[in-house]
């Protein structure tokens, strides 16, 4: 299972990547797995402001749906247009194309405080 280095994780299986003030969020690869085949991502805040573990979405599984939580807050800036046809990426690339949101951070001290990837790993038992 992979863990990339460069990133942080949550407790509910978010990762961040930071760039700058910007965040790139995703679920991680331990979480996709768990959930199983993605058939949909339903993600409709592009625009908002929310709040640290507020939702922003929803994932969509053959047998569940998860939702999204906030690790940070921020404006959402852009959703992942490519998961509405290909929402099958966040099982094939979890850390690249399915990538869900880009927000715009409010305080970076926020992805600070989350975890690295070897206390994401001591979470989930790797």
């Amino acid at each position: 299972m992979n863990f990339p280095e460069n990133l942080k994780y949550t407790k509910d299986h978010e990762w961040v990547r930071v760039e700058g003030n910007i965040a790139f969020i995703g679920i991680t690869e331990f979480a996709q797995g768990e959930l199983g085949d993605i058939v949909y991502v339903d993600i409709t805040t592009e625009g908002e402001e929310l709040a640290h573990e507020e939702i922003f979405g929803t994932v969509e599984a053959v047998k569940t749906v998860s939702d999204l939580f906030m690790p940070v807050s921020g404006k959402v800036l852009e959703v992942n247009k490519g998961l509405d046809t290909n929402p099958e990426s966040v099982n094939k690339d979890p850390y690249g194309a399915g990538w869900m949101i880009k927000v715009e951070m409010k305080d970076a001290a926020e992805a600070n405080a989350l975890m690295i990837a070897a206390d994401y790993k001591v979470l989930i038992g790797h």
